[in-house]
């Protein structure tokens, strides 16, 4: 909206004079009730609209049409299908691998929870990305890890329907290493398969024998992919591996462990850890960094199965939840005046929806086994855990000194000029006259609303002081991605559920 309405004005400023004022009176003066349901119907129907490949007939989002349809040309295979990572046109692997991970994350802790229209929603969210991973793992010792040139689709502002720059494929072959995304797509094909186990065993087994074979390339030939020099350029700095491959093979072959519970890989991650590094950054968790995840995820062996081999791993992940309650001694995660989680480098909401899932996730755990969290000044529940988390849910879907909606199409308040090329531009079903690369700047330099609503998107959010601008050029608070939605369709889930936690 140009303008907002008054009383949306007057709302903020009401809040804003309160913060000041009154920080501690701040959390009450904010709405108490939202409809996590009909959020979580939004932030799955949200992959629809980041589709690529040929949609099918039951498409929801009818603004989109078929794109990326030679896709893998290069290398005479068929790359089709699959996700934009976020408002562009590229499909990125390691972060596409990452989103497809959380989301059958998501179903394997919450999916009992989801009403079944939504559970069948999410598992089809899945499958468009598994489908797409399996092909890149099709071919032995290669692994395709992208497709598309970032530089040149960036200099353009394009609907993907009219895509005419280059479809360059970026292929790993070994001996040469790509442990990182390599390990995630185990990780992500052998999380689909628990996913996928009731309802399509025989999908199921294929997913969990590819991961299986790609965790081997991935181990075998270990690196980082962005140090093969046929590869940086085209994914640095946009998705380089930052914080190195070896979460990642933590990462797969914990996730291959709960998926087989094959004992190798039991043994791979208790004699691994240390020469791995995981007790390393383990408050950092997204698709560069699996620390804080991967410390969760072997806690339920622990938790569970008295897996007492694996303590450090249950150790590390009771300092990460530490480290997010405000009265811990051990509290250092930053927070906006508003109460926001808060980690510098933009698209900081992506944080904050991973850090929620893994809140929500381990009070699962330890509420199994009658257990809760020592942080030294004070013992902490799985009910703390919870609550901890619902802040943060609020804060997303409008309890924040904005007033807004950060989740596009939730309430009547929400972020209306985001930084994505087929939102922005007209519809190719409204003008399917071509749109050349340079004649979208029309679009992406005007202060109009966009004319798509992609519903259920969650952009990047607000700055350290809760301020957010609506401003489509900003591309760090305005830009959506799959992989802050993927953890977010677990959260709501057990919100939708479970609303007021105890």
């Amino acid at each position: 909206m140009k303008v907002m309405r008054l009383s949306s004005l007057l709302h903020q400023l009401f809040l804003f004079i309160s913060l000041l004022l009154f920080p501690g009176f701040f959390p009450l003066v904010q709405s108490s009730y939202h409809d996590y349901s009909d959020a979580l119907s939004k932030s799955i129907l949200f992959f629809e609209g980041q589709r690529s490949g040929f949609l099918p007939q039951d498409q929801r989002i009818g603004w989109r049409a078929n794109s990326g349809l030679s896709d893998g040309w290069m290398y005479n295979t068929d790359l089709t299908g699959g996700y934009y990572d976020a408002g562009d046109n590229v499909k990125f692997g390691f972060p596409m691998a990452f989103t497809t991970t959380m989301l059958a994350w998501s179903v394997i802790e919450f999916g009992d929870l989801m009403p079944p229209n939504e559970l069948r929603n999410a598992l089809e969210a899945i499958r468009w990305a598994t489908d797409y991973l399996l092909k890149t793992v099709s071919q032995p010792n290669r692994i395709f890890v992208q497709v598309g040139d970032p530089n040149i689709d960036h200099s353009c502002w394009e609907r993907p329907e009219d895509m005419d720059t280059a479809r360059t494929v970026y292929a790993v072959d070994a001996p040469y290493p790509a442990s990182d995304v390599a390990g995630e797509t185990a990780a992500a094909l052998a999380a689909s398969s628990m996913a996928f186990r009731s309802v399509d065993p025989d999908y199921a087994e294929t997913l969990l024998r590819n991961a299986v074979q790609v965790f081997q390339l991935a181990d075998k030939f270990r690196g980082a992919y962005s140090d093969n020099s046929n590869i940086r350029d085209g994914v640095c700095p946009f998705y380089c591996d930052f914080s190195g491959y070896q979460d990642e093979l933590l990462w797969g072959a914990s996730w291959l462990r709960r998926a087989s519970q094959d004992n190798s890989y039991l043994s791979y991650i208790e004699s691994n850890g240390k020469t791995l590094g995981a007790d390393d950054n383990i408050n950092e968790f997204g698709w560069d960094n699996k620390h804080a995840g991967l410390n969760v995820l072997v806690s339920k062996e622990v938790l569970e199965g008295n897996m007492f081999s694996l303590q450090s791993y249950k150790a590390s992940a009771d300092s990460f939840m530490c480290t997010l309650i405000p009265d811990s001694s051990s509290s250092h995660i930053e927070y906006t005046p508003g109460g926001l989680i808060y980690k510098p480098g933009g698209s900081n909401l992506q944080h904050t929806t991973t850090i929620s899932f893994l809140l929500l996730v381990y009070a699962k755990y330890l509420d199994r086994t009658s257990q809760t969290v020592n942080c030294g000044n004070l013992i902490v529940s799985p009910i703390s855990l919870r609550i901890q988390a619902k802040k943060q849910v609020d804060y997303i879907l409008g309890d924040n000194p904005m007033g807004l909606s950060y989740m596009v199409g939730y309430s009547n308040y929400f972020p209306q000029r985001i930084h994505h090329r087929g939102s922005s531009l007209p519809s190719i079903k409204d003008h399917p006259e071509f749109i050349a690369c340079k004649e979208g700047s029309i679009y992406f330099n005007s202060t109009n609303p966009n004319p798509n609503v992609l519903i259920g998107a969650i952009v990047g959010g607000p700055g350290e002081d809760d301020d957010y601008g609506d401003d489509r050029a900003d591309f760090r608070k305005s830009e959506p991605t799959t992989y802050i939605n993927a953890p977010f369709v677990g959260v709501l889930a057990y919100f939708a559920a479970n609303p007021n936690p105890s």
